[in-house]
């Protein structure tokens, strides 16, 4: 009986290059997106090997793994981090998923293709098409606008509008477009006009079940880098090259004289060299720089602060929603955010009242702002307690799953 009615479910591909057991963010969210979708769907996941946090392992090429029935491709495993090796690793994993598609996709199936990374939509798409299945695009960023946000590419440039004119191309076929935040749809309903695709905001989601508010008294962490007495400053995940991190570092300088506030940093990406080389040659006392942690130690971690720092490049509106924002949430964290008025990390953060906005490349602000917040923290506690109420109430992903079945329905 189960068997029928699992036959009888609409079938589902998931599609994502990370996927379990990695545990990076677009990983994990896509797996437990996965997870959930399986309830209403027939789910069958196409990705890649293991390459970020579970990288080296080998994982089967066929696994079924809580009610997902997972299909990896091979590609090479080459340094991420050096550019032509990374393009390597793309280039190859895309051409094996590619062929895996046309091979496993079936007339009248749906399929929901991930930006990770932007060229498998595309690859998703033409494979779609060709075997008679509707796709959707789960847009996590958007480009070209991350590269050229990031100092990478020029507005206006010949690559740049290759890429729009072949955006046009994707958008014109997708049944749906899915996006993160309100002005990711302002911004996708601009570059898809005139093509009468439906977009659906479907927000990241909090571990509200994994992460909660702790003392910081009774933090590990804050223990044992000797910061249990100071006024603390979070800023953790993607150290890359779309987040603001001048801003903060200028900020931690103009109050070196001020034993009480230190700024703690945990992660990784483009920045975290330069980030390192500053405290270094500026001899930021007051700064201290830690790895990427395992998500596992997110309850830690997340709770080592007072306030916790999200920070976006100017112009980045509409092009990326910072996914660490709802886990600081869960763990009853108020928030500075360091992003252009309008964004949707500055709209949760003032619609919410849990927390304070700054203009980006503003460190004078963001000084003066965090000089008043630690001389006088009485705000804190009920910020807290909102985001934490917040990410309960709108922002787990039961909330998002059901936000997914109805759409893709």
């Amino acid at each position: 009986m189960e068997e029928t009615e699992h036959a009888q479910r609409p079938r589902l591909w998931v599609i994502s290059e990370p996927f379990y057991p990695d545990e990076n963010t677009t990983a994990f969210h896509m797996t437990r997106f996965a997870e959930g979708l399986s309830e209403h769907f027939d789910v069958k996941a196409l990705c890649g090997q293991p390459s970020y946090s579970s990288r080296g392992v080998k994982a089967p090429k066929r696994e079924l793994h809580n009610g997902v029935d997972i299909y990896r491709s091979a590609g090479t495993t080459l340094d991420k981090d050096v550019f032509l090796f990374r393009l390597t690793n793309m280039m190859t994993l895309g051409a094996t998923m590619f062929v895996n598609a046309l091979r496993f996709f079936k007339k009248g199936d749906r399929v929901l293709a991930v930006t990770a990374p932007p060229t498998l939509q595309f690859i998703t798409a033409a494979a779609a098409l060709t075997k008679g299945a509707s796709y959707s695009l789960l847009m996590y960023d958007v480009y070209p606008d991350a590269i050229i946000a990031a100092g990478k590419m020029k507005r206006g440039s010949f690559v740049a509008r290759s890429i729009d004119l072949a955006n046009r191309w994707l958008y014109k076929h997708a049944a749906k477009i899915f996006v993160i935040g309100r002005d990711m749809e302002s911004l996708m309903a601009k570059k898809s006009e005139g093509l009468d695709i439906p977009i659906v905001i479907v927000p990241n989601c909090a571990e509200t079940d994994f992460i909660e508010p702790r003392p910081k008294t009774d933090n590990a962490l804050l223990k044992e880098l000797g910061l249990s007495q100071k006024f603390v400053l979070l800023y953790s995940g993607n150290m890359g090259r779309t987040h603001d991190l001048e801003s903060i570092l200028e900020c931690a300088a103009s109050l070196a004289d001020r034993p009480d506030v230190h700024f703690l940093f945990i992660g990784d990406g483009g920045k975290k060299k330069w980030l390192e080389e500053q405290k270094r040659d500026r001899n930021l006392t007051n700064v201290t720089i830690l790895g990427l942690k395992p998500r596992a130690e997110q309850p830690v971690f997340l709770n080592a602060c007072d306030v916790s720092l999200i920070s976006l490049n100017r112009g980045m509106n509409g092009i990326s929603v910072p996914s660490r924002t709802y886990n600081v949430m869960a763990a009853g964290k108020p928030i500075i955010a360091v992003a252009d008025e309008g964004s949707e990390l500055s709209l949760l953060v003032e619609e919410e009242q849990i927390g304070w906005r700054i203009d980006p490349q503003d460190h004078i602000g963001l000084a003066a702002l965090i000089t008043r917040i630690a001389e006088d923290p009485s705000e804190l506690s009920d910020m807290g307690a909102r985001a934490r109420r917040a990410a309960e109430e709108k922002y787990t992903f039961p909330h998002s799953v059901a936000k997914y079945v109805a759409a893709l329905s």
